[in-house]
């Protein structure tokens, strides 16, 4: 997105087989990213970004992506993907294995219909578990020099654990 001649934001959306978030569904899209710089708030730009997203894929039944919550990056914060439009439909309490160790943080699938008679999206929360490549600026982010598959654990599993 473009305003007085700055590139102030950006959305990304895919089919479920080539995102790199595990969420599956009927006719669904997944949003990869949205963000706004914040010297371009206040002008709803996020939202003009996911209605134009819409308006390009008219088949879809919904669209999916994820949100974070008590994460200590600023980007995919649930509140502003409630704002967007979305609703949690599932969620899994996790931490990272190698930042802030220990700091529990939430993330949830997140869905914004378009038809009434439609199933919510699903997904694979362990292969979620192992992050994603792509993008570096990506608060789950997992880097290519780390050697382990999963970059979280999940806290039902830390707590098999500690038991």
């Amino acid at each position: 997105m473009v305003f007085n001649r700055d590139v102030i934001g950006q959305i990304e959306y895919s089919p479920p087989e080539v995102s790199y978030y595990p969420l599956m569904g009927d006719d669904v899209i997944v949003m990869n990213c949205v963000w706004v710089l914040r010297k371009a708030g206040g002008h709803n730009f996020g939202k003009q970004l996911v209605d134009d997203m819409i308006k390009s894929e008219k088949d879809a039944t919904g669209f999916a992506t994820i949100a974070l919550e008590n994460h200590w990056s600023p980007w995919f914060k649930k509140g502003q993907m409630e704002r967007l439009g979305f609703k949690s439909v599932d969620s899994i309490q996790v931490s990272h294995k190698t930042k802030y160790k220990g700091r529990v943080f939430t993330i949830y699938l997140m869905w914004k219909p378009t038809t009434k008679k439609t199933n919510p999206p699903t997904w694979d929360t362990i292969k979620l578990l192992e992050g994603i490549i792509p993008c570096i600026a990506h608060p789950l982010y997992h880097p290519q020099s780390y050697e382990e598959k999963q970059i979280l654990i999940s806290q039902i599993a830390a707590n098999k654990l500690l038991k």
